[in-house]
């Protein structure tokens, strides 16, 4: 598999704020081991691009939450690259899944140290919003790479699921090592599979219509 490479500010055409924040970030990322992912790493990174405390309020008001967001999203588009390589229909639902997650996984290893103070920045209680909503919206996009298109209540339990594999897996995969990931994300997968299989043969509906014929017949007899 190709491994998802660092994707560094390329982008000339767009409005200034799109440029200068990649920029912004490109100067973090070796900056963020030694000073952490916080609000001196954001003025620091800032002031490397020649911007006053007056252009870092307008260009990143939410500080250090925008600069984690901006390296989330990098990491997407990265993930993207390397699965757009890869036909999904060529593979089973299963291998598909494994694939855009180990796609993931490695983009974000690519920024190594850097990568480690955002997790542990996004681990915070205080930003448990912004962690839920960014691994909702790579699990959406990894999901919809391998061919999803539910739009009942599976489009949702699919990416609840992916959300909750994907979070300890990054972990693992920054600290102990891609092997010890990949082992987890696949056993995982295996037990979604094991517990769909088991889904496929009931009919969750049933109650729901009990309720319903009996509230019927009490109103209308």
């Amino acid at each position: 598999m190709t491994t998802a490479a660092h994707i560094p500010n390329e982008a000339p055409q767009g409005d200034w704020a799109d440029r200068m924040e990649q920029s912004v970030l490109d100067a973090a990322l070796p900056l963020a081991p030694r000073l952490g992912w916080n609000g001196r790493l954001v003025r620091a990174a800032c002031k490397a691009n020649g911007l006053s405390e007056g252009d870092q309020d307008l260009l990143m008001p939410n500080g250090a939450r925008d600069l984690a967001a901006l390296l989330w999203r990098r990491h997407d588009a990265a993930a993207m690259q390397a699965l757009a390589e890869v036909d999904p229909a060529t593979l089973k639902i299963r291998e598909r899944i494994a694939r855009a997650v180990s796609a993931r996984l490695e983009a974000a290893a690519a920024d190594g140290e850097a990568e480690k103070r955002a997790a542990g920045f996004m681990a915070l209680p205080t930003n448990a919003d912004l962690a839920l909503s960014l691994t909702w919206d790579t699990a959406d996009g990894l999901w919809r790479w391998a061919g999803d298109t539910a739009t009942d209540w599976n489009h949702y339990s699919k990416r609840v699921i992916l959300s909750g594999i994907l979070v300890p897996a990054m972990t693992m995969r920054l600290f102990d090592g891609r092997e010890r990931a990949e082992a987890f994300v696949a056993a995982r997968i295996e037990n979604v599979m094991t517990f769909e299989k088991w889904k496929a043969g009931k009919d969750f509906e049933a109650p729901l219509r009990r309720v319903t014929d009996v509230l019927s017949r009490l109103r209308y007899r």
